[in-house]
């Protein structure tokens, strides 16, 4: 930024960045190789049950749940995934769960934006194991609080049994499912099912609680199949007369549409999703969309994730960013948390970044200091907060770019009331009722990441980049902190460790921490939608606004008592 530019104007607040400087090159590098390896995850994943479970499928003359996926979309659109590497590393003593059994994510029907739902019968015969049915009621989730229209393609064998204590009676397992049913068709939310494969047991609610019903001809839809009947009743049926399409379609009356195969059902979806109404869309400024000024291969050599290093987040900020303008607010208060306004894709927005850069701050005293950028001093939580506040008295969606180590410590940072304006922070982040949207770029540490809007804060989406870290604390800190613990229990027991059974011990902690820190740990687990390559993140912004915008209702905003 010129000299003579004031602080906080929205125009160059960036510069052109020399792309051949050996740090640029080295952060460079780096970056691609993470994202290398999570495109290489990617497609390992995408095989699902593998080759031999795909020719399975083919011979029963059904598509697998990727095909039926593309064959469904508008073409030339883009399937955006979310939960891909949900199981992934889990589940290792009954062979793995590739994508949890389930394929799940946004895209666009007759020009429309849907929520898919898509069983892989591929995997485990398309069975629920613990984190599908947590993985199919994420999506859900998703399309009540942005209002998104819903297709369950239907293809898998019913609870997992050898994990049915962990899949069965608790308010985010299998039953959740049909009572989001239930709730989102009370709400309007259309959801059209198309049963295409095995539908059985408690999963058989699942379609009969949409809207629209569809079935292929060689599919099964009943509460108990044949086997199950016979030992409970003695009586012996063949499948098509249990549960049928032309049974449900002629005598039952359960299902709506009877279609011949795959290929006739998801035209017929596509027909009926061309025919549904409009509903009010979002209150939610948006123009017309404007390219950023820099290219966003450019981020890939800005970051970088030493913590000796420093970059400017505002750097990263002018690449994602419409015009590369940012209205920053309070740009000399606070500095280690970045706040303003910007455009992304047209839509008006509030971000909340975490600085990297170190910053000289003058105290209440005159004093001078240095702040460390990636930490939440007083002044910046406190900045922070009222900017919160004023994105949901003014309907602006606010996005979450995370690199935070985490609130100052020490005896300044407690008499400062630290804590106080923490706490005003997290409130103003809970409260919040407009759209969130949280991306993990760096480290996202402790109560850092609560404040910029966890997981825990009811963010719409939450994406990572590959070079994220999640936990309470960093690797070296946390193997530190526990290796001192071990160190004097074993003490005390009378045991005493040489320097190098302490320094085995560290690296043995460590490793484990880390591997829990990386990004695929936690969105194996569900506590990140997507991991994207830190070139998209514009678009899957975009994307995530569009969904946000299909929902029009926005509660009243009301923060209850805070600190002051």
């Amino acid at each position: 930024m010129s000299e003579t530019t004031p602080a906080g104007s929205s125009a160059q607040i960036a510069t052109k960045v020399k792309s051949s400087s050996p740090r640029f090159e080295r952060n460079q590098h780096a970056v691609a190789e993470l994202v290398a390896r999570v495109r290489m995850d990617e497609e390992q994943i995408q095989l699902g049950g593998g080759a031999k479970a795909i020719e399975s499928q083919h011979a029963k003359r059904r598509m697998t749940a990727r095909e039926r996926i593309e064959r469904l979309i508008d073409p030339g659109s883009v399937f955006f995934e979310l939960g891909c590497y949900a199981a992934w590393g889990m589940y290792e003593e009954w062979g793995g769960a590739q994508c949890a059994g389930v394929v799940t994510g946004l895209a666009r029907v007759q020009g429309r934006p849907v929520m898919l739902i898509v069983n892989d019968a591929t995997v485990k015969a398309g069975a629920f194991f613990p984190i599908t049915a947590k993985k199919v009621i994420r999506a859900q989730n998703i399309a009540i609080d942005n209002h998104i229209p819903t297709i369950y393609l239907v293809d898998s064998a019913g609870v997992f049994l050898p994990l049915q204590e962990d899949v069965f009676p608790d308010t985010d397992d299998f039953g959740r499912v049909f009572r989001n049913n239930a709730v989102m068709s009370a709400m309007g939310i259309p959801q059209i099912t198309a049963i295409m494969g095995m539908c059985v047991a408690g999963g058989a609610y699942l379609p009969v609680m949409c809207d629209h019903i569809l079935m292929t001809e060689g599919s099964g839809l009943f509460l108990a199949g044949p086997a199950l009947v016979q030992a409970a009743i003695g009586a012996k049926y063949s499948a098509e007369e249990l549960g049928g399409a032309k049974m449900h379609a002629q005598i039952s009356g359960t299902v709506d549409f009877r279609e011949p195969d795959d290929e006739h059902c998801l035209a017929r979806i596509r027909s009926l999703i061309d025919k549904m109404g409009n509903r009010q869309l979002g209150v939610f400024d948006r123009t017309s969309s404007r390219e950023p000024l820099y290219p966003p291969e450019e981020i890939y050599g800005i970051f970088d994730d030493d913590p000796a290093h420093q970059y400017d987040m505002k750097e990263i900020i002018a690449r994602i960013v419409d015009a590369s303008e940012f209205d920053e607010y309070k740009p000399e208060y606070g500095e280690t948390v970045l706040c303003g306004y910007a455009r992304i894709g047209g839509y008006a927005v509030g971000i909340v970044a975490n600085q990297k850069t170190h910053v000289q701050q003058v105290d209440h005293s005159g004093n001078k200091r240095m702040e460390f950028g990636g930490v939440v001093y007083t002044e910046s939580a406190e900045k922070a907060a009222r900017f919160i506040m004023d994105c949901n008295q003014n309907l602006v969606p606010l996005i979450f770019l995370h690199d935070v180590n985490g609130f100052m410590v020490g005896r300044d940072a407690e008499w400062s009331g630290i804590i106080r304006a923490g706490a005003k922070m997290v409130n103003a982040v809970s409260n919040s009722v407009v759209p969130k949207i949280s991306v993990i770029i760096g480290g996202s540490f402790g109560a850092g990441h609560y404040a910029m809007c966890g997981k825990a804060y009811d963010p719409r989406f939450v994406f990572a980049w590959p070079t994220a870290k999640y936990a309470v604390m960093s690797g070296a800190s946390a193997a530190g902190t526990l290796v001192e613990i071990k160190i004097k229990q074993l003490e005390r027991s009378g045991q005493k460790l040489s320097e190098d059974d302490k320094k085995k011990l560290y690296d043995e902690v460590k490793a484990t921490y880390d591997e829990q820190m990386d990004p695929r740990y936690g969105a194996a687990r569900l506590w990140i939608d997507k991991i994207i390559d830190p070139m998209d993140t514009r678009d899957a912004l975009i994307s995530a606004l569009d969904a946000a915008s299909l929902n029009p209702d926005v509660p009243k905003f009301n923060v209850g008592v805070l600190q002051t």
